[in-house]
């Protein structure tokens, strides 16, 4: 009998994915359409962008070239670091915690097919994203230096051992930890590993001020300047080899030992990785197999009754539910730590604002609150996508008990509303009233823009419960993974009319307020007592209408 090779270990994962695409319907061609649709449109956006950023450059003598070449660098150093951590934590979940290696296990399945087939697994799952986000990129440097069909065959050569090199030493390092740490342990201790990873790689790439690069008048002089562009240069790592290969090939330069490094270092990695995992997997998976427990909450219940004792007993119950579900799982309460060094990031941007002078000056330091008004709504809303549309998703197979509990879905969708809702409001009241204070609003503007991120709040939480209510993933085992599906993506194109919506009714109007006080206009204020109303029936509205849409589709689902 023929042992399996790796083909035949990936086979199963092809034809699901097959099954997935193929599948007939209505609702799932009107699902490929809209995606489709956003993604041609972000493919264009993002290559106009890079194509009139990479114009620019080229139109600059001697340092165009460099700077192109520096900006490819730096993106894709970027990039290596959310591969390799993207790659670590896919590697645990495929090559130790995945459902099917029971079977594998006992199965007369070679180890090199094996470490091949979650090699190819964890690749697909970890860089997909990635390679999306570099397609429009490498297509607007091809079409700018006029790199012609050859280099889309050039760029497979460059970027495949690329891709590879993370993906092995993200396998490499899994192994290691798997058989010092028991892996489910091993998986909450990386994620929040990854989470503070990526906070401090945003946090050095906003120390390091990018923006220089785009002011050489900056500079005390020419030199001072090109040594801020070559900072991140470093001839050891992967990223710049294939900078270097991708502008070596479009600008005529040497390609061949930058292509042969990537080569090299990709196969080595891929060799060892084949050792490693023969010595060390069996050890790993049986250790996998360990059970772990969950520290117990005792303590805190009494503190916790306090603190909600003038709530009923139900919903009291219900809010202790919730709370408990965010806290047993590392990925979700681990991400705040991401989430608060993005804020800081984001607030203490409006520092570098060169918003301190007088006259226009002035003015414009009044209105930007308005267009952070929406920025920071966008912000809300991808929290509330993030945190509150997979709520009722992650309830799971436990849905059964309360579906067959006289329990009133009414309070169920109750406490998951305000255990959303009430964080949210606290961080968009502290997120604007930060930036408003380092703008040095007038206490108009600085009431409006409150009130006004304040009311998104409840509309935006209401919604992306709704809509996980009737787009649920019950059998998802990752809470990351349900905000990226079809009704997450339903739900932010909706949190984005609805943000811009608020942001148009009381933007422009209070703007023509802060015009006409700046250069003494007459301007009566009853006029923004009508769009004011406007924008707060629309919220009250999106409030109501979602939490009613939300709890019949859950006594529907009662019933049935």
């Amino acid at each position: 009998m023929r042992k399996p090779d790796m083909w035949h270990l990936l086979r199963p994962k092809l034809a699901i994915a097959r099954a997935r695409v193929t599948t007939a319907g209505e609702t799932h061609t009107a699902r490929g359409v809209v995606l489709l649709l956003i993604g041609a449109g972000f493919f264009t956006a993002a290559f106009a962008i890079a194509r009139r950023l990479l114009i620019y450059f080229k139109g600059a003598e001697d340092i165009g070239g460099i700077l192109a070449g520096k900006v490819l660098a730096m993106l894709l150093l970027a990039f290596t670091s959310i591969l390799l951590l993207s790659n670590v934590v896919g590697a645990l979940s495929t090559t130790f915690l995945a459902r099917d290696l029971d079977q594998i296990a006992a199965a007369p399945v070679p180890k090199h097919s094996l470490y091949g087939a979650r090699l190819v697994e964890t690749g697909v799952h970890a860089n997909w994203m990635v390679l999306l986000l570099l397609l429009p990129l490498l297509s607007a440097y091809g079409v700018v230096y006029q790199g012609g069909a050859s280099f889309v065959g050039f760029a497979l050569l460059v970027f495949t051992p690329y891709f590879v090199i993370p993906t092995a030493l993200g396998a490499m390092l899994t192994l290691v930890l798997a058989n010092v740490f028991p892996a489910r342990r091993t998986r909450d201790f990386l994620s929040v590993v990854v989470v503070l990873a990526v906070a401090a790689l945003v946090v050095m790439f906003r120390m390091a001020r990018p923006e220089q690069l785009v002011r050489p008048e900056g500079f005390e002089n020419f030199m001072d300047f090109v040594s801020a562009i070559n900072a991140p240069s470093s001839p050891f790592l992967p990223s710049e080899w294939a900078s270097d290969a991708v502008m070596g090939f479009l600008r005529g330069g040497p390609t061949r030992a930058p292509l042969g490094k990537l080569w090299l270092l990709a196969s080595g990695l891929v060799t060892g990785g084949l050792l490693l995992h023969r010595a060390l997997w069996a050890r790993g998976f049986s250790a996998a197999q360990e059970g772990t427990s969950k520290g117990s909450s005792v303590h805190a219940r009494p503190f916790i009754d306090r603190l909600f004792a003038w709530l009923p007993a139900n919903r009291r119950e219900l809010v202790l539910k919730e709370l408990k579900i965010f806290a047993r799982d590392t990925t979700q309460w681990s991400q705040l730590i991401l989430l608060f060094v993005l804020l800081v990031v984001y607030v203490a941007n409006i520092r570098y604002l060169p918003l301190t002078g007088e006259g226009m000056t002035a003015l414009l330091r009044q209105l930007i609150p308005f267009l952070n008004l929406a920025v920071a709504g966008f912000v809300l809303a991808s929290i509330a996508g993030r945190f509150v549309f997979p709520s009722v998703s992650l309830e799971g197979r436990a849905l059964w008990l309360l579906r067959s509990s006289p329990l009133d879905m009414r309070d169920l969708l109750w406490a998951k509303f305000w255990v959303g809702a009430v964080p949210l409001f606290v961080l968009a009241i502290m997120l604007v009233v930060a930036t408003n204070l380092l703008l040095d609003v007038s206490l108009f503007v600085h009431v409006v823009s409150t009130a006004a991120i304040a009311g998104l709040v409840f509309p935006l939480t209401a919604m992306a419960l709704s809509y996980g209510t009737f787009y649920p993933q019950y059998d998802s085992e990752n809470a990351a993974q349900i905000p990226t599906s079809f009704g997450g993506l339903l739900f932010m194109l909706s949190a984005i009319v609805l943000i811009a919506a608020v942001a148009y009714g009381t933007g422009r109007p209070a703007s023509r307020w802060v015009l006409a006080e700046h250069f003494g206009w007459e301007f009566d204020s009853w006029r923004l007592l009508l769009p004011f109303a406007m924008v707060l029936t629309t919220c009250v509205g999106f409030t109501i209408v979602p939490l009613r849409l939300a709890r019949r589709k859950l006594e529907a689902l009662e019933r049935g």
